[in-house]
Formats: C-alpha cells, structure tokens, sequence
C-alpha cells in the first residue's frame, strides 16, 4: 500500500474519530487559540473577497479560525473523509468554508489558479505525511504558484531527523477519564534516515471503572530537517519573516511570503 495511502487509512480507521479530542476537545476554544496565532502570524485578510487555502485541514479548527478572521472563501483539504464530514458539520453554517477532498501534491493545481490565494497554510505536520522528500519539494512550488504578491504562507511540522532513543520514543499525547493516547517512535534500518514509523496507542472505555480496550494503528511519515525544509522554500522563491521552535527545537513553524 502507498504511503500516502497508509498515512490516510491510519487516520480514516484510528485518528478521525479522536482527532479533535487529541487537540484539546472543546472546538470553539481550539478555534479561538488558532485565530489568535493566525492573526499573531499575520494572517489577515486586507481586503474583501481574499481567499485562504488550508492545506491538510483535518476536523477544520483552522479553517473555521480562517473564516472567523475574515476570509471571504477558504478551501479546506484533507484526503481524510471522516475528518472531512466532521468539518462539514462543524462548517455548517459558515458559507466561507469549502471541504475539498482531494490530495495535496495535486489540490493547489486543481483547485487554486495561480496568484490567487491570499493565505495558504499546511500546519499540524501535514508535511511529514507526503510520501517523498520530492512531493514537499513540489509543494512548496505549488504554493508558491498559487500566492498572491502579498500572500502568507505558514507551515508548521516536525524536524524528527535525530533519533530518539529509549523511553523518549514513548510520547504521550492526552489522558482523561474515558482516553489515553500514547505516540511510539520507531527508527527502523530499511528506509535509513528517510522515514520513522509512528505507532499510535489508543486505550479507551465506556465510563470509568470498566476495562480499558485498546486501538492500535502505525504508519510512516517523512524525517525532514528543519533546514532542508528552508533551503526547499528558498528554491521555490519563498523567504521566511518569521520562525518559531517549540518542544526542544522538534516542533517549527514557518512563516513566509513571496521573495523579492
């Protein structure tokens, strides 16, 4: 099965279902903290009629957060369905947002025409979930293509190109009383550096004091690093205006707009 395949049938039968909750739970606070970051990162729309494209949007906080700042249109794109149904029903009544099933090495080409997106944003470490290297390459050109001269463009991801080692490849994600969620990390020698495997451990049960059962799904995602990922920026003609790292220099966002 292709990667990208794997990494859409892991969230269609494992995370879909908890993806929201593993955020935090409460949609309209996830919606709110991401407006507030979005508007922080410069992500307004100056105008009437601009366009946002949010790249892998999954259960749509994002999106949602996009429409809430203004955009009078924002393309949502995930390759998940259940994710996808989610947002719609979340998006219900806010026209501006259009769930778009469709992959991403190909969304912007089909779906954006060129300079025409104020905003595009890949966040949640949806790079990481491309099958090659080449595909972030394309994409960041893709991007590039779609942005208008003022655009934004945000991503966010994780440089996993240093090996855990150990219980530090046990990373727990959320506890509560009905869930538990735990990432395992795993570097195998088959794909040498290009990829880890990450299993995710999910125990959940009815009410509190019943057994726990336990959810298991793996998959593959990219090992890129952080300076790979701005020399792939710079080629494709986008420059960084700002840069932030978080959870001991793993996590980064990016923010970037047209060069010259």
């Amino acid at each position: 099965m292709p990667p990208t395949t794997l990494a859409v049938d892991h969230y269609d039968r494992l995370l879909a279902e908890h993806y929201t909750w593993m955020l935090g739970g409460d949609l309209p606070d996830l919606v709110a903290g991401q407006r507030a970051l979005l508007a922080e990162w410069g992500v307004l729309p100056d105008g009437a009629g601009r366009r946002a494209v949010d790249l892998g949007c999954g259960p749509g906080h994002t999106s949602l957060a996009l429409a809430a700042l203004g955009f009078a249109t924002v393309l949502a794109v995930d390759l998940s369905r259940p994710l996808l149904e989610e947002l719609g029903r979340h998006a219900a009544e806010v026209p501006a947002v259009r769930p778009v099933h469709a992959d991403l090495r190909t969304a912007l080409r089909e779906h954006v025409g060129r300079g025409t997106a104020d905003a595009v944003v890949c966040l949640g470490d949806t790079l990481t979930h491309l099958p090659t290297r080449g595909d972030v390459a394309a994409l960041l050109n893709d991007i590039a293509a779609a942005l208008t001269p003022d655009g934004t463009v945000v991503l966010s991801y994780r440089d996993l190109t240093v090996p855990l080692t150990g219980t530090d490849r046990f990373l727990p994600v959320r506890a509560t009383e009905d869930r538990i969620m735990t990432c395992f990390l795993e570097y195998p020698d088959d794909f040498d550096d290009y990829t880890v495997v990450v299993h995710d451990l999910v125990h959940v049960r009815e009410r509190v004091g019943e057994d726990w059962t336990l959810k298991t799904g793996s998959y593959r995602k990219l090992r890129v690093s952080h300076e790979w990922v701005l020399r792939q920026c710079a080629t494709a003609g986008l420059r960084v205006v700002d840069e932030r790292a978080g959870h001991g220099g793993v996590s980064r966002t990016v923010v970037l707009r047209l060069a010259g």
